[in-house]
Parts: C-alpha cells; sequence; structure tokens
C-alpha cells in the first residue's frame, strides 16, 4: 500500500501529462487535417487558373468557391461581394452623404420622385417633378443609374451645381447644392388614421430605428392616439439589439423579449425588457405578412408570447437564425449563421431548411384560411411543436408567426400586374401633376385629411388612363380593368399623395382600402381584452 501511495504522484503526473499531449495531438490532426483542405482549394484554384480552356478570373472562382462552401449551409449563411457590402452596411448605418433626392430616369431624363425631408435638396428649393438636365455644366441626359449617383453623391461638404428644367413655369433654373449628411428613415410613414388611431410603417430594423420609433411614438401621442397599428408587412429585418429594444417600448417590466442559442457559448444571449415607457399601456396591433421576417418576427412573437396585443395578415417568412458579418480584407463581407433565436415561450421561428430549393417558393405557395384564430386551431393538425403563451393560448413553433386573425391582402389581375411592372402608375400621374401639380398644391396645402377624403380621379381620367397605358405597351384587358378599377382609382390617388405630402399621403390614401389594416382597426376592442386593458 505504501508502496503504491509513493508512486501516486507519479501516476497523476502521467495522467495529466497524457491528457495534455492528447489535446495538443488532437489539435495538431485538427490543423493538419484543416491545412490539407485549405492547401487542396488552393491546387484546384491553381491549377483551374493555369489549365482552364477559357481565362478565368481567380477572383470569381474565389467567391465562388465560397459561395460553394455555403451551399451546404442553412439559406442565410451567405458571402457578399465588396459592392453589395458597402450598399448593405450604408442600408443598416441609415444614412449616407450626398445631395437628398430620390430619383426616376424617364425617357433617358432625370426625374425628381422627391426631395428628402430637411435635405440639401429640400432646403435650396428642389420640388418633385423637377429635371435634371446638368450636373456641374455638363449634360447628363441619357446617364444610367449607377452614373446619376456617382455624380451626385460625394463628401460631406462638398458641391455640386445643378441645372433643372421646372414643367411647372417651363424655364431651367440653377441650383447650388452642398452634399450634406443624408439620413434614411426605417419609419416610412407616422400618422394619424382617425382622431385615435395611430399607424406607424416600420421598413426595416437599423441603427436608427429605436430613435425613429420613440420620435414617432410621442409625436402621435401629442395628436391624440389612443391606439397603435404598428406595420412590419414585407420588413425584412435587421439588427437584432434594434428588434429587442422596439419590443421593449411597448412591453413592460423585466419580461423576456428574445433569446439566443448557439454552438458555443459566446453566441447565447438574452434580451429583456429593461425600461418603461408611456407606449406600455396602448392597446396593440401588428400587421405582418410573408415578407415579415427575422427581427419583425422577434418583434412579433414577443408581442404575441405575452399576449401584448393582436397580431394581423397572414403567416410571417420564419426565419429565426442569427449572422454574424464578418469583414474580409478586400472589403467583401460573410455572413454566417452563429445562432437561433427562440421567442419568450421558447419558440423557435426559423423554418425548416433542408430543400433549399424550395425554400423561398414555399413562402409564395404557402396557402392560408382567413378568419379568426386567437386560438391557433388552425394549425391544430400541424407537427410543430406547441407552446403556450402569458394567457394560455397554444402557439406555434418552427414555422413564422401565425397571426391571431388571418387576412389575405386580395388579388389583383395579371392585367394590374402589367401596370406595375411597366411603371405606369407614375409616369401617368407626373405628366398629370407637371399640369395639375400647383394647382392640387395650393388647393389643399398641408390639408392631408381634406386631401384623402375629397380628392378623387373620375371614370373619364381612370379610361385615360388606361389609353396612356396601352402606349406603354401594356394591352388593355376589359375584365382585369373593371374588377381592379377602384384599386386602380386609389393608386392613382395615392401617387399624387404621395407628391404633394410624401410617404404620409401615400400611406393614408392605400389604408382606406387597404383589407388587412381595415380588419385590424376593427379588432381594438379584441387586442384590449386580450392584453388584459379592458375587462
Amino acid at each position: 500500500m505504501k508502496k503504491i501511495l509513493k508512486l501516486l504522484p507519479y501516476f497523476i503526473i502521467v495522467l495529466v501529462l497524457g491528457v495534455y499531449l492528447g489535446i495538443i495531438l488532437s489539435d495538431y490532426i485538427y490543423l493538419s487535417d484543416k491545412k490539407q483542405q485549405i492547401k487542396k482549394i488552393g491546387d484546384v484554384l491553381n491549377f483551374t487558373e493555369k489549365y482552364y480552356v477559357d481565362s478565368v478570373s481567380s477572383q470569381k472562382l474565389a467567391e465562388d468557391a465560397i459561395k460553394g462552401m455555403f451551399s451546404g449551409l442553412d439559406p442565410h449563411t451567405v458571402y457578399i461581394s465588396q459592392k453589395e457590402e458597402a450598399s448593405e452596411e450604408e442600408s443598416f448605418r441609415g444614412n449616407f452623404e450626398g445631395i437628398g433626392i430620390e430619383f426616376q430616369l424617364i425617357r433617358d431624363t432625370i426625374t425628381v420622385v422627391s426631395a428628402i425631408t430637411n435635405g440639401p435638396s429640400e432646403s435650396v428649393g428642389i420640388i418633385s417633378g423637377d429635371r435634371i438636365v446638368k450636373i456641374d455644366n455638363q449634360n447628363c441626359i441619357g446617364l444610367k443609374n449607377q452614373d446619376v449617383m456617382k455624380k451626385l453623391r460625394g463628401a460631406k461638404g462638398t458641391q455640386v451645381n445643378l441645372t433643372i428644367y421646372r414643367p411647372s413655369t417651363k424655364n431651367l433654373h440653377n441650383f447650388k447644392i452642398i452634399r450634406d449628411r443624408i439620413n434614411l428613415n426605417s419609419v416610412d410613414a407616422s400618422l394619424m388614421y382617425d382622431k385615435e388611431t395611430g399607424y406607424i410603417n416600420l421598413t426595416q430594423f437599423m441603427e436608427t430605428s429605436t430613435d425613429e420609433m420613440k420620435s414617432s411614438l410621442q409625436d402621435l401621442l401629442s395628436k391624440g392616439m389612443k391606439r397603435l397599428v404598428l406595420d412590419l408587412r414585407n420588413d425584412p429585418g435587421g439588427y437584432l439589439y434594434q428588434a429587442s429594444n422596439i419590443a421593449d417600448l411597448f412591453i413592460d417590466g423585466n419580461k423576456m423579449i428574445v433569446y439566443t442559442k448557439g454552438r458555443t457559448k459566446n453566441a447565447d444571449e438574452e434580451f429583456r425588457a429593461e425600461k418603461s415607457y408611456p407606449y406600455e399601456k396602448i392597446p396593440l396591433i401588428i400587421l405582418v405578412n410573408k415578407g415579415t421576417a427575422s427581427a419583425s418576427e422577434i418583434v412579433s412573437g414577443a408581442v404575441q408570447d405575452w399576449d401584448r396585443g393582436l397580431i394581423v395578415g397572414e403567416t410571417t417568412f420564419g426565419k429565426g437564425l442569427v449572422q454574424r458579418p464578418i469583414q474580409l480584407s478586400d472589403g467583401s463581407a460573410v455572413r454566417i449563421t452563429i445562432a437561433k433565436y427562440y421567442t419568450p415561450s421558447g419558440r423557435q421561428i426559423q423554418r425548416d431548411y433542408k430543400d433549399k430549393g424550395n425554400y423561398y417558393k414555399e413562402v409564395i405557395d404557402r396557402l392560408e384560411t382567413e378568419g379568426e384564430n386567437v386560438d391557433h386551431k388552425t394549425e391544430k393538425d400541424t407537427v410543430r411543436p406547441k407552446y403556450k403563451t402569458k394567457n394560455g393560448r397554444i402557439v406555434y413553433g418552427g414555422g413564422g408567426i401565425t397571426p391571431d386573425y388571418i387576412v389575405e391582402p386580395g388579388t389583383v389581375s395579371n392585367y394590374s400586374v402589367e401596370l406595375r411592372k411597366n411603371n405606369a402608375y407614375y409616369l401617368f400621374v407626373r405628366k398629370y401633376l407637371d399640369q395639375n401639380g400647383n394647382m392640387l398644391k395650393n388647393k389643399y396645402q398641408n390639408n392631408l385629411k381634406l386631401f384623402v377624403d375629397e380628392f378623387q380621379f373620375n371614370d373619364t381620367q381612370i379610361r385615360e388612363f388606361a389609353r396612356y397605358a396601352e402606349s406603354l405597351k401594356v394591352k388593355f384587358d376589359a375584365a382585369g380593368f373593371e374588377k381592379d378599377k377602384e384599386d386602380i382609382r386609389s393608386r392613382l390617388k395615392a401617387f399624387v399623395g404621395r407628391d404633394i405630402f410624401k410617404n404620409n399621403g401615400w400611406y393614408l390614401t392605400l389604408l382606406k382600402s387597404d383589407r388587412q389594416f381595415q380588419k385590424a382597426i376593427s379588432l381594438f376592442s379584441e387586442a384590449e381584452k386580450i392584453s388584459g386593458l379592458k375587462e
């Protein structure tokens, strides 16, 4: 026994040394294998570049190799080229430097759709409908979109000279514009639909989104808002922390909003409500559809799980994966999925992606039955896992957020689709406003409600629009025209509304005939009941 005790320290040393050497050896084997795979990729790249029958770009080969590497993973782990990365970074950052206009090329001419609010172009008096004919004294007729942006964008503080033709005066006007930082808004519209109902349309979750939401909510409160419709339709998401912050505006206490789980511990995070806001007791309805994804599903899922409000529309996209952006040395980037996110009840929102070929098609082809779904009985036969909301309602994971009230957006004919594809609405309205814009602006001035209540295109003008569309090679379809006549009338009016009142004019006009929105505002009593704001 004494002999064994004497040898015990040596046994321990041997054991520790064995474990240590085992770890080193396994790392060596792993690294050695990894080096072999990297060498294999390099060899194939070199052989292809050297022997392939046609000349090839090593950059393209490398990019294709990365894309191929990701093709066996989830659909959201992606490679982003240098050019795409610069554009996406700008979008998420929420600003760029330039003169601050939205434009369209119409018959090779740069036409101002809108001067961005508080931007340098608006401040010098550029208005929608202006045609830019010269940039820095050089003719710019016939430029492509990318060429226009290169000429108009530039460093803050630099000057650009524009020569503009204004149809209402039939004269040329010269403007000196000092470029500035232009804020991109994620809140596309914020308005009072009626004396009590506020409406906010959020298009993405970028760095400025929470601040924009706070500002919009405060403004609507000052105008008498007593209930809110938050429109997240076609919102593809964005920053996860922004989703948590925006959900926190409506969810009280220290309640869970979302949590993430990954293969490594540093990918695991919890996001909870932290601050108190005056919007936590406002009756809330969220509009969603097939294009509602990622961060917007986090907000919708948290509101549904806590029975904070109602979700209305169509089942959301179903993207519940968290990506980490990693910048590469040449300015390109990869976005690698590092975790999955879960709603407060434990639901995973991500749809199955084993059949990647049908991943996006499945959303487009998805059919749902309209009607009340507060108890989520439409999903009762599903194999998806069950969870419970705060009030004990059954909800399901693994397939997006299914609404409490399923409402289809309505369909339009192929004729209407062709009208939109050929930009017929904007072109016709631009022509109409060149002749009538000043009169309409003087008549309605800042009274959006009066415009929405009073202005209308008559039947003669609608038929004139159809004839104009034929000149754009949109074949007239009598059945489609009759079926969609009121939708056509409403959309033409919305284009006029946007020209005079910017985005609020567009949205308020279209909300009047929006099936999903109209259903939503009829459900506030139910929203109050489910959230405990009304007994």
